[in-house]
Order: C-alpha cells, then sequence, then structure tokens
C-alpha cells in the first residue's frame, strides 16, 4: 500500500506508479524514473504503438526537460504512421500525372538530391556526384544513392572541391545551364550582401524567361521571406511542392516558413511531407523532434488532457505556456475561415486574435472552464479515431494543392486542380552530347591513358584507381596539386565515380571496352602462379608456419596490393643473396588478411605454402619476380621403409618436447608468443606434398643459421630432413641449458 496520497501519484494504464515532481523523491531518482519511462517510451514506439509512446514520453517529460534528440525513436513512429496514411493520396497524384520521376533516363548530369543540373559537381567519398549547392547547406546527412554518410561542412573539416574533369566537361557541353546557374550564383551574392531588392529582379527575370525553373523559383521565395512578404514566398513555395512532389528540400522550406510565421501545426506536417521523401533529409528530422519535445512538454495545449490536468496540478507556473499556445491553436483553427482570405497584416484578423485571447485567458482563469480549453487542444488529432493517424491538416500541398489558408486561392477549388504553375513542366533532356566528347579529355594525367577505374580525390581531380595508389605508395599528396591525402589515405575508400563510369560505358563504349581489355589481360598476366611470380626478398619461410610481415616500401606495397587485386592472394619468399640477388629456393606465402595503418604501411598476416626452386629472375616495379617450379616430397612405398621413417619421426617429435620442456620460460613465451603451439603428431606423415607440419615448425623455432635452414628446405626426402632436425635437437640438448 502506498504511502501517498491518490492525488499525489499517477497510475498509468500499464499499472506501474509514477510519481510527479516535488513528491519528495530527490532528483537523482527523478532522474532514474525519468530514464525508465523513456526506455518504455522508445520500445512502444519501435513497436509503433504510437498513442501509448505520446503518454509516456509527455509522462517522461514530467520529470524534467528531455533532449529533442532522445525523440528520435518517437519521431520514426510518427514518421512511419504518416507515411502509411499518405501512401494512398501520394499514389494517386503519381498515377494521375502530377509528380514528376525522381529519376528520368537521359539525365546523367542530375544532382541525386535536388535533382536539378549538376552545376559545380562534388564527388563524394562514395563515389556519386551532388551539386555544391546541396552540400554546402548541409540538407544532406546521408547518400541518397547508396545511404553512405555525408559529413557535415565545418570550418575545421576543409570541404571537398568540385570535380575539376566533370567540371570541364559541363563548360564544354552545357554552355546555356552553366550562364543559367552562374545567374543563380549572382542571386546568392546579393542575398548574403542583403541586397534582397536587387536579387528579387533578377530571379524575377530569370522566371520570365524560364518559369519552369524551380530552383529560381525557391530562390525568390526566400527572397520575399527577407523582405517580410510571407504572402508571395508562401506562394511560390506552393507551387514549388506541386510541381516537385519529389524534392524534399521544397518541403522543407515551405514547413520553415510555416514556422516562422506562427503555424506550428501545419510546419509539422509538412516537415513530415519532406521526411516522407527522403527520411535521412537531418533538418527535417531535428525542427520534429523540436516540435514534438515542444507540443508534449507539460503545460503545452496538444498533450493529452489528463496529462495536462495533472502537470497544471503540479506546475501552475505553466499556465501562461498553454496560454500563449492556445491562443495561436484558436487562431489555426477556429479563426481560419474568417483569416483565409486577408492579408497578414489584417487590422481586422489581429482584432480577432485579440478577441481569442481574452476568451482563453477567461478560460484559464476559471478552474472549472479549463477542460473545454482543453478539449480544443489539438490533441484529438494526434489520438483520433484511426489509432496513430497524426495531425490531418487542412495545409497539404500534395492534399488539397496551393493552400486556402494563406496564398489567397479559392477554398472550393476541387482537388487536383492546379494554376499554371502548379503544372509539371516539361524538363529538357539534359542527355550528353557524343559529338563534343573526345577521350583526350578523359585521360589520367599519370598513365596517359583513358580513365580506368576513376577515382576522384578530395582536391577534385581524378585518377585511375590503380596509378593514383601507386602515387600515395611514395607520398600522401595529391600528384597534380600536391594538396595533403593524410586522411584520403588513412580512409582507404578509393571509389569509382560512378559518373564517369557510366558515361564512358553509354558515351565512349569502344575505347571503354578496349581499355577493360587491357586492364584484364595484365591482370591474367599477373595471376600466372608460376611465372613472373611476385618475390618479397625478406626471411626464411616454411610451409604451414605463420609469418606475418611488416610492408613499408612503396614496391613492396604495390605487391602486395597486386595479389589481393588478381585474387591469387599469394607471392613467393626468398632471402637474400649478394650475388644473385636472391637464393634459388623458397616458399610461397598465402596472405590471409592485411591491416592498414594509416599512413599506408600494412600489418600482413601470412602462412607458409608451397616450397619452390627458382628458374628465372626477373624485375617488375622495383620488385622483385621469378619463373618457379613447385617441390614435393618423394613418396616412400616400401611397407618397410616406412615403418622405419614412422619410427624416425615419432623420436623426433619425442625429443623435440623434451628440448621445449627444459627450456627457460622466457624463451617458450617468445616461441609461442610468434609461432604458436606445435602441430600435434600425424598419423599419416605422407598425406601432404611438404610431409609433417611439426618438422616445418621445429625448423623455424631451432636456433639454427639460416643457410642451414635452406638446406633442409630444398630437401626432397622426408627421411633426410628428420635426421637433420634430429642432429640439431641432440646438439642443443648437449649444451647445458644457462
Amino acid at each position: 500500500m502506498s504511502i501517498l496520497s491518490p492525488n499525489t501519484e499517477e497510475i498509468n494504464e500499464r499499472g506501474r506508479v509514477y510519481l510527479p515532481l516535488g513528491s519528495g523523491w530527490d532528483a537523482a531518482e527523478n532522474v532514474n524514473q525519468q530514464r525508465l519511462i523513456l526506455q518504455e517510451a522508445a520500445a512502444l514506439a519501435l513497436g509503433d504503438h504510437l498513442k501509448e509512446a505520446f503518454d509516456m514520453f509527455s509522462a517522461a517529460l514530467r520529470y524534467g526537460s528531455v533532449r529533442p534528440e532522445q525523440l528520435r525513436t518517437l519521431v520514426d513512429c510518427v514518421l512511419r504512421t504518416f507515411k502509411k496514411a499518405e501512401e494512398g493520396k501520394t499514389k494517386a497524384l503519381t498515377d494521375g500525372g502530377h509528380a514528376c520521376n525522381r529519376t528520368a533516363p537521359g539525365r546523367p548530369f542530375d544532382c541525386p538530391a535536388c535533382h536539378r543540373f549538376l552545376y559545380e559537381p562534388v564527388t563524394l567519398a562514395c563515389g556519386h556526384t551532388y551539386c555544391k549547392r546541396c552540400l554546402k547547406r548541409d540538407l544532406l546527412s546521408k547518400c541518397t544513392v547508396c545511404s553512405d554518410g555525408i559529413a557535415r561542412w565545418s570550418r575545421e573539416r576543409r570541404p571537398p572541391r568540385t570535380n575539376v574533369i566533370l567540371c570541364h566537361l559541363l563548360e564544354k557541353c552545357f554552355p546555356l545551364e552553366i550562364s543559367r546557374f552562374k545567374l543563380i550564383g549572382d542571386i546568392e551574392e546579393l542575398c548574403k550582401r542583403r541586397q534582397l531588392e536587387e536579387a528579387l529582379v533578377l530571379s524575377n527575370n530569370g522566371l520570365k524567361s524560364d518559369p519552369s525553373d524551380m530552383l529560381l523559383r525557391i530562390y525568390r521565395a526566400e527572397i520575399h521571406a527577407g523582405l517580410q512578404q510571407y504572402k508571395a514566398s508562401l506562394k511560390d513555395l506552393e507551387a514549388l511542392c506541386m510541381t516537385s512532389l519529389k524534392w524534399p528540400e521544397g518541403y522543407f522550406k515551405k514547413a520553415k516558413l510555416l514556422q516562422g510565421m506562427g503555424y506550428v501545426d501545419d510546419s509539422l506536417h509538412v516537415f513530415l511531407q519532406c521526411l516522407a521523401l527522403d527520411e535521412d533529409f537531418k533538418p527535417a528530422k531535428e525542427e520534429v523532434e523540436k516540435i514534438l519535445c515542444d507540443l508534449l512538454s507539460p503545460g503545452c495545449e496538444n498533450v493529452k488532457v489528463g496529462l495536462q490536468e495533472m502537470a497544471l496540478g503540479s506546475m501552475p507556473h505553466l499556465r501562461s505556456n498553454i496560454y500563449d499556445t492556445g491562443v495561436l491553436h484558436l487562431m489555426n483553427s477556429d479563426s481560419v475561415e474568417k483569416c483565409e482570405s486577408e492579408p497578414f497584416d489584417s487590422s481586422e484578423k489581429l482584432g480577432l486574435i485579440r478577441a481569442r485571447s481574452l476568451r482563453v485567458q477567461k478560460q484559464l482563469e476559471n478552474p472549472i472552464e479549463e477542460e473545454g480549453l482543453m478539449r480544443l487542444s489539438s490533441a484529438h488529432r494526434l489520438f483520433g479515431q484511426e489509432k496513430g493517424a497524426l495531425l490531418k491538416r487542412k495545409l497539404s500541398a500534395s492534399e488539397q494543392g496551393p493552400s486556402v489558408i494563406y496564398d489567397g486561392t479559392n477554398k472550393h477549388k476541387k482537388q487536383g486542380e492546379t494554376t499554371s504553375a502548379g503544372k509539371c513542366p516539361t524538363v529538357p533532356c539534359k542527355g550528353v552530347p557524343k559529338e563534343l566528347l573526345e577521350i583526350s579529355d578523359f585521360e589520367c594525367s599519370l598513365c596517359l591513358r583513358l580513365f580506368y577505374e576513376p577515382v576522384t580525390t578530395p582536391c577534385g581531380h581524378t585518377f585511375c584507381k590503380s596509378c593514383l595508389e601507386r602515387c600515395l605508395d611514395h607520398t600522401p599528396r595529391c600528384p597534380l596539386c600536391k594538396e595533403s591525402l593524410k586522411e584520403y589515405l588513412a580512409s582507404r575508400k578509393y571509389t569509382t565515380t560512378k559518373l564517369l563510369e557510366d558515361l564512358f560505358q553509354n558515351c565512349l563504349s569502344e575505347a571503354y571496352s578496349e581499355r577493360k581489355r587491357i586492364h584484364i589481360e595484365e591482370t591474367q598476366e599477373l595471376s600466372d602462379l608460376t611465372k613472373n611470380v611476385p618475390v618479397f626478398v625478406c626471411t626464411m619461410a616454411y610451409p604451414t608456419v605463420p609469418c606475418p610481415l611488416h610492408v613499408f616500401e612503396p614496391r613492396y606495397r604495390l605487391m602486395i596490393r597486386r595479389c589481393i587485386e588478381t585474387g591469387t592472394r599469394q607471392f613467393g619468399m626468398c632471402i637474400s643473396d649478394p650475388h644473385k640477388g636472391f637464393v634459388d629456393y623458397g616458399c610461397m606465402l598465402q596472405i590471409r588478411s592485411v591491416h592498414f595503418l594509416p599512413d599506408g604501411r600494412s600489418v600482413v598476416d601470412t602462412i607458409g605454402g608451397q616450397r619452390f626452386r627458382v628458374l628465372k629472375r626477373g624485375m617488375r616495379d622495383g620488385y622483385c619476380i621469378a619463373d618457379i617450379e613447385y617441390l614435393e616430397d618423394i613418396k616412400v612405398e616400401d611397407a618397410d621403409e616406412l615403418s622405419k621413417l614412422q619410427e624416425l619421426h615419432d623420436q623426433v617429435y619425442t625429443q623435440a618436447c623434451d628440448w621445449l620442456k627444459n627450456l627457460k620460460h622466457r624463451f617458450l613465451a617468445q616461441i609461442l608468443q610468434h609461432f604458436g603451439a606445435m602441430p600435434d603428431k600425424e598419423d599419416d606423415i605422407q598425406a601432404t606434398p611438404n610431409g609433417p607440419a611439426c618438422c616445418w615448425w621445429l625448423l623455424a623455432v631451432l636456433p639454427v643459421d639460416p643457410r642451414y635452414q635452406l638446406s633442409v628446405l630444398s630437401m626432397m626426402s622426408l627421411k633426410e630432413r628428420l635426421l637433420k632436425i634430429q642432429h640439431i635437437l641432440m646438439y642443443l640438448q648437449s649444451i647445458p641449458n644457462e
């Protein structure tokens, strides 16, 4: 039984008891209680229990403030519900021919974000290219094509440069488009200098020559808003949303304008429309989080009636907040018919607002009439007849065309009718004029051939992937502008520029096919494991024995990379020879994994494979190569000889175990750390071409001269190899263990 009075505690429908602020609990208890409620609220939101999630988030806010980002799961739930409700309407509009295609064939030079001409193209690390304007405004948190994250521009982080190759191509092939966007650049510059009147003149002139230019329209809307001409700004944005139903930025701009004008509920609906088109539109998601946080805060008129009454009972100082938001809501709902055809500075409208304000103030001062005020809130819109249906607002471009509230158009206009500005324009095809393309425009400045797997660096220069990697092996700087590429090298994300690759395949198909054929032939030549095999001249390697390598020389960086790219993942290992360069016998190493360090060095984990003998030596790109033949042990067929060989193997194995037991602990620990434990004794000692693994493990750990080890490596008789190892063990055991 609770020691608290029923008036000071709340029991929700799940049976849990939540204590309001000021009930005697300390701050830590309130924080813990709020954390538990937020966890349950998030779980409800993940399960799409929208009404219950709103209840729980509202209860959590009574224990203290909540950061807007903590409502992310609720925003996602609201968005899912909103998208389900809007699905049928969007399909009807699309089927009716009112929606422009998100992507259209034959328009390769459109930005994936705004679907406008790719002016000042910037290629991201994922390989997809956007216009600089979309990236500068931080409208994207993820790539709309591959969902790869996009880092925000900041003073600390230098933004990527425009793609030099693509800029040159666009200027050559689309001079009219370039001149139009230069006009937009002039408008932006005037807006930065707050010369809005001059910017408005330029935008009007541009729209007269091309009324279908939606980008000019959005700039004109921003200029109108800057001049406090909100009606004209909203009219442009309404037409923009009707014409470009797939452009999230248009909805975002419209929602921001409505929010600035005080129509918060309507702006929430339009923000959700924006997110329905692009769930990763970060600015819109942040605004929805803030709005929901305000709506659910104790005392806000959009919270459910029971929660509001409880909040008012414990925190009377929040009544002023309800009064303010109540005035706004009453103006949006009750007075909408009166205000819909009036300009924003109408004195009659202001008088109506004052009258509504007095009425709300009177209701707040009279506790008996408070319930009536609560019922006028928009809570019924959050928790209506359909569970989870959200904010069926009047202002919706996708539902009713241009708003009947704000722009003065006829409110009886039928759904689907649009003005001339609302018709979907015929966008001219921005296909590539093939006659203007020349192969010399797309030659790598390093190999002087047509780009193959073109990669664009953060400084905007493009190279073949293999050419760039070879340059970065030597120095972490751009080969052309010498700008530092240390971060780019550390990420090792050399993704091909998709736009250029598609352009080569579609417009330069013959030259691209020939370039691809040459690359395949070169790769096949590197894949042969008997001729021109890459050789790492370093240390002794043995079959089945691990051999970790630290690769730092540019020539061996290239060699390791080629082994991985060809798919063989193998190379030879030999020790050096002062006369021949490297010795006649070696062991193939199989690459198991490669760990790249930020500066380009790498730690390569390899394990020994087949033994080989060198037939012919050579050089390629700075590292050694060789023609080789593989070695195999000669098998013993006679049963008696095989029995004796097995007995010799068992003796050597036992002798090796005794030697290991007598080793000092520090020596044994070093051996185990570097080479691992000695392999188990094998039943069939002739099962593999290289014989028992324990022999090679012992040869690797025994402290003998590498030349002696090399002689054992070259033996093709298991008996001779076992006798050699036995002699070494006997000699080591005869030495006193100091």
